[in-house]
């Protein structure tokens, strides 16, 4: 079968909540989906979980071996993945609606985006979170990757996830999907997913990141930056020195 979106969803011991991620994907009014669980030798009943939903539903896909964490499982996802579009869920997230897919397809229908992208909704955020990014935005506050569709192509264009960033290698994939002049965006005002608070990047500090994110924004784009965010990057380098 061919599949228009591929959904990888790395998963860990996550036996409480991997039912309802699923549930929301084949609850979908769109059918032409894969999903792909990379699962990092989960301990738990999370594959027994997932076989028993693969009884039902060929499109389910699981490969279950050692990884060196979330972003490894998802660049292992990208290369397995039959869909010409993927899509990263959290295994403890949903999506927001079951015509989300739908909206999604008809926006690449009818554009020729390489990343399209909308917004979250969580607790966290106090609600929807956030709206259509630029370069400028996105120095200073990360788009979730719950929100985002990319292209497979986009992977050969720029690079996978970047493993050295355990935290935020999504946001160094985000800034260099923006400041590419590669690579097509597209904004759509849909809520994409019920994003769980507790997440991996939600909890933990990247420090290796956060010391080189001003940095390669102000290489990256520093044409494609407001005056007032350049002088709030400059403000973190001379903090960080």
């Amino acid at each position: 079968m061919n599949y228009l979106i591929t959904i990888i969803i790395p998963t860990y011991n996550c036996e409480k909540t991997i039912g309802n991620a699923l549930d929301s994907i084949l609850g979908q009014s769109i059918k032409e989906v894969e999903v792909l669980i990379v699962d990092g030798l989960s301990t738990d009943r999370t594959l027994e979980i997932v076989a028993q939903y693969q009884t039902k539903h060929a499109n389910i896909v699981v490969h279950s071996e050692k990884d060196e964490g979330i972003y490894d499982a998802m660049n292992k996802g990208i290369e397995m993945a039959k869909g010409d579009w993927l899509y990263f869920m959290g295994s403890d997230d949903t999506l927001f609606e079951n015509t989300t897919l739908e909206k999604v397809a008809s926006t690449i229908s009818l554009n020729k985006a390489d990343l399209i992208y909308g917004n979250v909704y969580s607790t966290r955020f106090n609600g929807v979170y956030d709206g259509e990014f630029n370069c400028s935005k996105l120095a200073l506050k990360n788009i979730c990757h719950q929100a985002m569709f990319f292209n497979k192509t986009i992977f050969k264009k720029i690079g996978k996830f970047n493993l050295k960033y355990k935290a935020h290698a999504d946001w160094d994939h985000n800034i260099r999907c923006f400041y590419s002049s590669k690579i097509k965006k597209k904004f759509v005002d849909i809520t994409i997913a019920n994003y769980a608070d507790g997440g991996f990047s939600s909890q933990n500090f990247d420090e290796i990141f956060a010391k080189i994110r001003p940095y390669k924004c102000l290489y990256l784009g520093y044409d494609k930056l407001s005056k007032k965010t350049i002088k709030k990057l400059i403000k973190k380098i001379l903090k960080i020195t």
